[in-house]
């Protein structure tokens, strides 16, 4: 239950931070993206940059919902989420934080940005925790 509400709350804090950057907000938005000779890699608008604080959300209901904090959300979910979300979370957190072997992840050679440095430093290892929490509620069977 621990795991999966931190991931929850982190998650959380994530889609909040992507919704003020998503409504105009610029607080950080410089250590967001990849750079590469000091030109960002890609250049979010607002409709994605929302978009992805709706995922980060539902991926925080997701783990509420899988420790019976969300009873309701049941009939919303699909069967095959329902059984292989976890394990789908656990996947995306771990990809992300091996990275790409370029600008993202333990493993990239793009190394001297910001980003680069908030990377090594905080994203990578909070995928790695997040994926390690996933796992820990899969191996722990949380109820579906």
């Amino acid at each position: 239950m621990i795991p999966a509400s931190l991931n929850a709350l982190i998650l959380f804090l994530i889609c909040g931070i992507h919704m003020y950057w998503g409504l105009g907000g610029r607080w950080g938005l410089r250590a967001a993206v990849p750079e590469r000779n000091g030109t960002k890699t890609l250049q979010p608008g607002p409709f994605s940059t929302l978009a992805v604080a709706i995922i980060f959300g539902c991926m925080a209901l997701f783990y509420l919902y899988k420790i019976g904090r969300l009873p309701a959300a049941g009939s919303l979910i699909p069967n095959w989420l329902n059984r292989y979300g976890l394990w789908l979370l656990a996947g995306i957190f771990l990809l992300r934080a091996i990275g790409d072997f370029r600008y993202v992840g333990f493993f990239k050679r793009v190394r001297n940005s910001r980003f680069a440095y908030l990377d090594t430093r905080i994203y990578s290892p909070l995928c790695l925790l997040l994926s390690i929490n996933t796992f820990l509620l899969i191996a722990f069977s949380v109820k579906s």
